[in-house]
């Protein structure tokens, strides 16, 4: 026999050979479909949730450009945004919004590192849960408006007291969800730590944390709005920088179409900050079998 047919005659030998540029050539090709058409369904998703406020701001200058609504009640778009063009341009814009995402940002590090401590404490040590469990959540029930007379008291007109008013918002939703989610861990995790031989420390660390990962980042999120919600009550009480000193400046001024863009300006980076969170949860939570993100 030859060995042209002896090589013929061997088991998937010359196939293996032939098909495997094939085969490494394929993956690439499906990973690039698969971007593409992710691509295409968040276009898609895009489309269809910009589809109601394109509308309504058509509606809007329409209504403006017609004089069925009085500028000093409610400005054109049009009008609203060369005001945040003129902001842009004279820098008070970004000089304002740095100054308000670093004090949002500050208060939210201090006040959901606070919540997450004290929802570890209380969510894995009955003890402390009856000793600051009740303590908490009727501080919880107090509004902003009603603890910052109290805050601005203590601390002044200064940045501690806006830290401190825009922290106190970020504690309590990362402190509850913490704690729900490690009071919601299966116990069969906690059989399986048994049979395993892990320590207490390494059944937190291993099995309960990362059970508990959906709720903490779902309060993470939460914690992130309410300090960006928080920062507008901090600004508007005796504050001499930030989008809510420029809102708050353009209400004495009469200037209606400076304050629409100063809301604009919290809606859009209260959004960005929304996604951001998604896009993290997607990355660390797509393993499980119900999310869906």
């Amino acid at each position: 026999m030859t060995n042209s047919a002896e090589a013929a005659l061997q088991p998937n030998g010359g196939v293996r050979q032939e098909a495997a540029p094939a085969a490494a050539g394929s993956g690439p090709k499906r990973t690039a479909r698969r971007r593409v058409r992710g691509l295409k369904a968040a276009a898609k998703d895009f489309a269809l949730g910009a589809a109601l406020p394109a509308a309504a701001l058509i509606a809007w200058q329409s209504a403006s450009s017609a004089g069925l609504i009085s500028p000093a009640f409610l400005p054109s778009p049009l009008a609203i945004l060369r005001s945040f063009a003129r902001l842009a341009a004279s820098e008070q814009l970004p000089h304002h919004l740095l100054v308000s995402m670093g004090r949002a940002g500050l208060g939210f590090l201090l006040g959901a590192a606070a919540g997450l401590l004290f929802g570890l404490a209380t969510g894995l040590f009955r003890k402390a849960q009856y000793l600051l469990d009740p303590s908490i959540q009727a501080l919880r029930l107090v509004p902003h408006l009603a603890l910052a007379p109290l805050i601005i008291l203590w601390f002044g007109f200064g940045e501690a007291s806006k830290v401190a008013i825009i922290s106190s918002g970020a504690f309590f939703p990362l402190y509850v969800n913490t704690f729900l989610g490690i009071r919601s861990a299966d116990n069969k995790l906690f059989e399986v730590a048994r049979v395993l031989g892990f320590s207490p420390g390494k059944t937190v660390t291993r099995l309960v944390l990362p059970a508990a990962l959906p709720d903490v980042l779902i309060g993470i999120r939460l914690s992130m709005a309410v300090a960006w919600i928080g920062l507008v009550v901090a600004e508007l009480i005796g504050s001499q920088s930030g989008i809510g000193f420029l809102i708050n400046e353009a209400k004495q001024n009469m200037e209606t179409e400076v304050i629409f863009a100063g809301i604009a300006v919290f809606a859009m980076v209260g959004k960005l900050i929304d996604s951001l969170m998604r896009a993290v949860e997607r990355k660390y939570l797509h393993w499980r079998d119900g999310y869906q993100g």
